[in-house]
C-alpha cells in the first residue's frame, strides 16, 4: 500500500486550457494527456464550458466539493451531478458541456482506455466515529478521501488520510478497516482492471 498526499499531487492545465487539474496518478508513469492507459485526477471547475475530449477513453465523474454541475452529454442528454449523486460514467470522447448550478466545484475524474481497461468508482460515507470493513477485491485500487480524516488498517499496517489524500494498492485488495475520526467521512473506492 502507498499513501499519496494531496500536497504532492501534480498540478497542470486542462487539455482544453479551460482550467486546472490535479493529477493523482497516471499510467504509464510520465504519460501525457494523449497516451495514458488510466488516470485519476481532480479538477477545479470555476465556470461553465466544454469538457476536454479524450478519444477512446471512458470516464467517471463524482463531485467532491460544491453545489452541483449540470452536464449535457451527447447521446445521454442532461444529467445533474451533486454531492449526493452516484458517480457518473460516460464516454470521454462524447461532446459534453458543463453548467455550474451554484458556484465553483471540485470533481473526481477517473479515466481508462476503452477496450484495454475498465474501472469502477464507488462512494463510501461514514458517520463520525464509525468504522467500515471493505472485503478483498482484485486489480489496482485506490481509496481517495473527499472529506474528513480517517485511519485505515490492513494486513497489520495502519495509515492516516486527510482530505484529498489517497491510498493506493496493487494486486488483491486486502480486507480494509476504515475508521473515521470525529467528523463524517466521504471516500471513493476506485478499482482498475483489464
Amino acid at each position: 500500500m502507498r499513501v499519496l498526499k494531496s500536497a504532492e499531487h501534480k498540478r497542470m492545465a486542462w487539455k482544453n486550457g479551460g482550467g486546472e487539474t490535479v493529477e493523482v496518478f497516471v499510467h504509464p508513469p510520465g504519460a501525457d494527456l494523449s497516451d495514458f492507459d488510466w488516470r485519476v485526477s481532480m479538477a477545479h471547475v470555476a465556470a461553465d464550458g466544454p469538457f476536454s475530449c479524450f478519444e477512446g477513453i471512458d470516464r467517471t465523474l463524482a463531485l467532491l466539493e460544491g453545489e452541483g454541475m449540470r452536464l449535457a452529454i451527447e447521446g445521454q442528454g442532461e444529467v445533474l451531478l451533486t454531492l449526493a449523486s452516484p458517480p457518473l460514467s460516460f464516454p470521454a470522447d462524447a461532446p459534453t458541456q458543463a453548467a455550474l448550478t451554484g458556484g465553483p466545484i471540485t470533481d473526481l475524474n477517473v479515466m481508462t482506455r476503452r477496450r484495454v481497461l475498465r474501472h469502477q468508482v464507488e462512494r463510501l460515507a461514514l458517520d463520525a466515529g464509525q468504522s467500515l470493513h471493505l472485503p478483498p477485491r482484485p486489480a489496482r485500487w485506490w481509496l481517495l478521501l473527499a472529506t474528513g480524516s480517517c485511519r485505515i488498517e490492513a494486513s497489520g499496517e495502519s495509515v492516516s488520510l486527510a482530505a484529498h489524500d489517497s491510498l493506493m494498492g496493487e494486486g488483491a485488495l486486502p480486507t480494509l478497516a476504515i475508521h473515521s475520526a470525529e467528523t463524517p467521512v466521504t471516500l471513493f473506492a476506485i478499482t482498475i482492471a483489464p
